[in-house]
């Protein structure tokens, strides 16, 4: 793994429980440190946030929420006061016009002939009326960073159709988990009792499609109908047990794990499914040799999931679900055969480190650009 020779400033708009594993291991390779400036979530995100960091320092931001839905935007107080005091080398923001406070932070640190990074997902093009209008502030966004960071391919073509320099766009894959140190589990050629065991994982919450799910697996002929395991818990736990009751009894709700004591779980399951969006249980799942079945979201999940290891499906669309799950459980032996290439993509390709030797790159190459240019040249991209 790469190191990185200065200070390392990060903001967030919101630092998720998640995320900790992954800004520890960064922390480990910055040689001046590393210090995240993030507020609390809205209270309907239903977003766990009280992290414990091992290495990685945490500032507190007050985020002010302004208005709701489409127009949502949000401003961080305390943002020129934290970049004054932790006087970061390098810096990277949150790459999302919704939030306010990004321009004075990118100012303050050109003004300092020091760097900025973009994180962001992507940069997919507007359509319909005022797009162009969009279209164009979008590009103009952008051109105040000096390196973009993004999760997948997808989202580094989206931000060169935007106009950002192919050159300076880096790829880190979406990691949650560390390379797995553990062998490949061995599992039977056959399913244990003649049936598969399903699981999820993740927080239950409507936008999870949990419900989905549960009617996918009820709409199966009766003997491809698997053991649905879902691990977690949330505000729709108790609507979604309903449900199970009336539609799918062979669901089984284990509450919330975390950490190692999700691994008994990953270990006796056989396929690992996340029907709505977010979700970074999915490359845990495939470090413990699951062929996986998700909704395509927000493009993140586009390299991690492939026609070897698994199954991308259109989000919400409960028969595009209950075609791939049909396909997943007619086969056993396809179904270990994939679950091996999951693990073998998570050993060698998408992991916590190849995430920081992406964020590395980035930053080193932000750094090469500052060390030519001046100051003016750097300004002109606010313009």
């Amino acid at each position: 793994m790469s190191t990185i020779p200065v200070r390392l400033g990060i903001q967030q708009r919101v630092l998720p429980v998640y995320r900790a594993p992954f800004f520890d291991t960064l922390a480990g390779a910055c040689e001046g440190g590393l210090s995240i400036f993030a507020g609390a979530p809205r209270p309907e995100e239903a977003i766990e946030d009280r992290v414990t960091l091992q290495k990685a320092r945490l500032a507190s931001a007050h985020n002010i929420h302004i208005l709701k839905g489409p127009f949502y935007l949000c401003w961080q107080a305390g943002l020129i006061h934290w970049l004054a005091t932790w006087q970061p080398e390098v810096l990277i923001v949150e790459a999302n016009p919704r939030y306010l406070h990004t321009p004075a932070a990118v100012r303050w640190m050109h003004d300092h002939r020091r760097p900025v990074i973009g994180w962001g997902l992507g940069a997919p093009q507007n359509k319909g009326r005022l797009a162009g209008l969009r279209n164009r502030g979008r590009r103009r966004f952008l051109r105040q960073f000096d390196t973009m960071l993004t999760y997948s391919l997808q989202g580094a073509r989206e931000y060169q159709v935007a106009g950002f320099p192919a050159n300076r766009v880096f790829i880190a894959p979406n990691a949650a988990a560390a390379r797995p140190t553990h062998p490949l589990p061995e599992r039977p050629e056959t399913f244990a009792n003649q049936r598969a065991t399903a699981l999820f994982v993740g927080r239950l919450q409507p936008r999870k499609r949990v419900d989905l799910l549960l009617r996918a697996c009820a709409a199966l002929p009766v003997g491809d109908r698997p053991d649905l395991w879902i691990v977690g818990d949330g505000p729709a736990r108790s609507e979604l047990e309903s449900l199970a009751h009336q539609v799918y009894p062979k669901t089984h709700f284990f509450g919330a794990h975390h950490g190692a004591d999700l691994e008994p779980f990953f270990r006796q399951a056989d396929l690992f499914i996340l029907p709505g969006t977010g979700g970074l249980a999915v490359q845990q799942a495939m470090s413990f040799g699951l062929p996986v079945l998700v909704a395509e979201a927000d493009g993140t999940q586009s390299d991690l999931v492939r026609p070897s290891n698994g199954w991308l499906i259109r989000p919400g669309d409960l028969d595009s679900l209950i075609f791939a799950l049909r396909q997943a459980l007619e086969d056993p032996i396809r179904l270990r055969r994939m679950g091996r290439e999951s693990y073998r993509m998570v050993a060698e390709e998408i992991n916590l480190e190849a995430m920081v030797d992406g964020f590395c790159q980035a930053i080193h190459a932000a750094l090469a650009e500052q060390s030519q240019t001046d100051g003016p040249i750097r300004k002109s991209r606010r313009r």
